[in-house]
């Protein structure tokens, strides 16, 4: 399980708006909270990213949490959002290729346009068509502030 700690932007109905908070400030910018680079904070105005998880912890506004996700379920999301374009790709590439007269190249090109254009739309479609599954949403572990509280005690026996 991999955990980060969040923050406890917003509640909406059973779900709970969390925001990552870094431990360390970045290095190009120094902020905690949202990308302050220039190039990407002027683009995209400095924007935080909030996301949702089941409240089952009855987190408040304010609250600090630890949120976990799933490795493998990270891994095959990662692998289906960057691998099926990709192989729809190859796979549309090599179907111009086949079905190009001699020495055309805009068979191929168009081809591996068509397999990346439907290998995205489908991820879209998949994305928002149904939702995820629960195997893919973060979930609320633990409130960050009994982890502080144990470490501050495991500290003071040393």
């Amino acid at each position: 399980m991999i955990e980060e700690q969040a923050l406890v932007v917003g509640i909406d109905a059973e779900c709970a708006l969390l925001e990552v908070v870094r431990r360390t400030p970045c290095g190009l910018c120094g902020q905690t909270r949202g990308c302050g680079v220039s190039v990407f904070g002027k683009l995209l105005g400095h924007r935080n990213n909030v996301f949702k998880a089941l409240n089952s912890l009855n987190a408040r506004v304010g609250d600090h949490v630890v949120v976990g996700l799933d490795e493998k379920a990270l891994l095959a999301s990662s692998l289906m959002v960057y691998g099926l374009p990709l192989a729809l790709l190859l796979v549309g590439a090599i179907a111009g290729t086949l079905l190009a007269p001699a020495g055309g190249d805009a068979w191929p090109i168009a081809g591996a346009g068509l397999g990346l254009s439907l290998g995205l739309l489908w991820l879209k479609a998949h994305a928002t068509g149904r939702g995820p599954s629960a195997r893919y949403r973060p979930v609320i572990l633990r409130n960050a502030d009994a982890d502080s509280q144990i470490k501050i005690c495991i500290r003071g026996r040393e």
